[in-house]
């Protein structure tokens, strides 16, 4: 964990903040403000909010348990505020997340989709599976033309697991 920082469970309260990380960021598909508030209520035990000194946030991950894979974390949004880009606080916040709901909730893969575009993410979740000895499978989950309008790329979808289990 970078110096300085530390791992939270978000709150409603961090809704309009989460929201205008993920807004700045300007790689994000940005929901509305509305649906970071519901995040935070809803799924706050499957979401993590990374808080500087002052306890503010300045970075998170939205992620749900499937329902119909109960031991696979989804990660929908990861976002790093600008001021805290290149400490690794990206893969802190992942391998917190994934630690905390795999002891809680006995998850045991994550999955994710990302854009072949994105580089970032991609390396994201690649050394996340190599720090944890996991495997990796990835497939197009949707093709650039299911979304509407024009120059969505297309979504893949990667799978990875199984990660041991905290502690060992």
């Amino acid at each position: 964990m970078p110096e300085g920082l530390r791992l939270d469970t978000p709150g409603v309260d961090d809704g309009a903040a989460i929201w205008r990380i993920a807004r700045d960021s300007r790689v994000l598909d940005l929901n509305s403000s509305y649906s970071y508030l519901l995040w935070c209520r809803d799924f706050a035990a499957t979401s993590v909010v990374a808080r500087d000194g002052e306890g503010e946030p300045v970075g998170f991950i939205t992620g749900y348990v499937r329902p119909e894979r109960e031991d696979t974390l989804l990660v929908w949004q990861v976002a790093v505020d600008h001021s805290q880009r290149g400490r690794g606080l990206a893969a802190a916040m992942l391998d917190g997340l994934v630690s905390r709901v795999a002891r809680e909730q006995g998850v045991a893969r994550v999955e994710t989709t990302v854009t072949p575009d994105n580089v970032p993410s991609n390396r994201l979740f690649t050394s996340f599976a190599e720090r944890h000895g996991a495997d990796v499978e990835r497939e197009v989950l949707f093709d650039g033309p299911t979304f509407p309008g024009d120059g969505h790329e297309p979504e893949v979808l990667y799978r990875i697991g199984p990660i041991p289990p905290p502690g060992t």
